[in-house]
């Protein structure tokens, strides 16, 4: 696949795409901290068969876009609790997504977000609302949730868990690292794909980007982004909000609390299923975005 690049404003925003050219347009928008990569290609496939083309895009500060490292920021949690010096909005962040699709030549999208990139993909919609024509958030927080409110939804033991774990420098502990996450995010019901971890790391050296995982600072700046848009309740796309009952990193309860702030959301939670996408998903999670799309051309 090539890597092509979007421009907002100085930002590059590096962008690829996935194939199923002719079907709907779909963005994909990965989680924090880390690269395109990390979406599963099997995922992918089923996305294309279910008819979308599809594209993945690198967030301001992961992947092969571009990196604020001359802002210095901490810990994510201690971005969230003291505050800082913010590097950029989340307005900034949500308009990538949009020179994104102006890149592509895409009016309009539908958008996948996993993660923070759930929180992002409603974030596009609430301030584009003419450029998303419909979004699935997984494993994600509610937009309304401020710094401090963020926390209520995030399990603090686990970031405390893997914020005391050390790794080699170099490529070797970028393969440790990349790995640790995966299996910590594993999905308890199902079983571990360690393959599949490796090849996302396998993928980022491809092309020589730095792990995402290993980088506290940009992790800081993104969660530190503030966002003083509109509130979920002015959201009029359809929604399908998707989230794993034995998620480790986030709490279903914050995938309630977006269900019910967008009017007509369709909540979905996934009994034993962690802050990933277990491959013995992926056919039903590309039928509920699927089934997003079929609402918007069926009304």
């Amino acid at each position: 696949m090539t890597t092509r690049y979007a421009h907002n404003g100085p930002v590059s925003i590096a962008f690829e795409d996935l194939g199923g050219a002719g079907g709907r347009p779909l963005l994909l928008v990965m989680g924090l901290g880390v690269s395109r990569f990390w979406w599963p290609p099997g995922l992918v496939a089923e996305l294309v068969g279910r008819g979308f083309h599809v594209v993945a895009y690198d967030q301001r500060d992961a992947g092969q876009s571009t990196h604020f490292d001359d802002h210095a920021a901490g810990h994510p949690l201690a971005t969230l609790l003291r505050g800082r010096r913010v590097a950029y909005t989340g307005e900034d962040m949500a308009d990538d997504a949009v020179a994104v699709l102006d890149a592509l030549g895409w009016a309009s999208a539908y958008l996948f977000g996993h993660s923070m990139g759930g929180l992002l993909a409603q974030r596009v919609a609430l301030r584009h609302p003419g450029r998303v024509r419909g979004i699935a958030v997984s494993a994600a927080v509610p937009s309304d949730a401020g710094s401090l409110g963020v926390l209520r939804y995030v399990r603090l033991g686990f970031v405390a868990r893997m914020s005391r774990l050390r790794f080699p420098d170099g490529p070797d502990g970028d393969l440790v690292a990349g790995l640790a996450l995966a299996r910590a995010v594993a999905s308890p019901a199902y079983p571990f794909d360690e393959d599949a971890a490796r090849l996302v790391v396998d993928r980022e050296r491809a092309v020589g980007v730095r792990s995402g995982v290993r980088d506290a600072a940009a992790q800081g700046r993104q969660t530190g982004a503030p966002w003083s848009g509109p509130r979920l309740a002015a959201l009029r796309v359809p929604a399908v909000v998707l989230h794993g009952t034995a998620d480790q990193v986030l709490r279903p309860a914050g995938a309630r609390v977006t269900a019910a702030a967008i009017r007509g959301a369709r909540l979905v939670l996934l009994p034993g299923v962690g802050h990933d996408l277990p491959r013995e998903l992926w056919p039903r999670v590309a039928d509920e975005v699927r089934a997003v799309a079929d609402r918007v051309e069926g009304r």
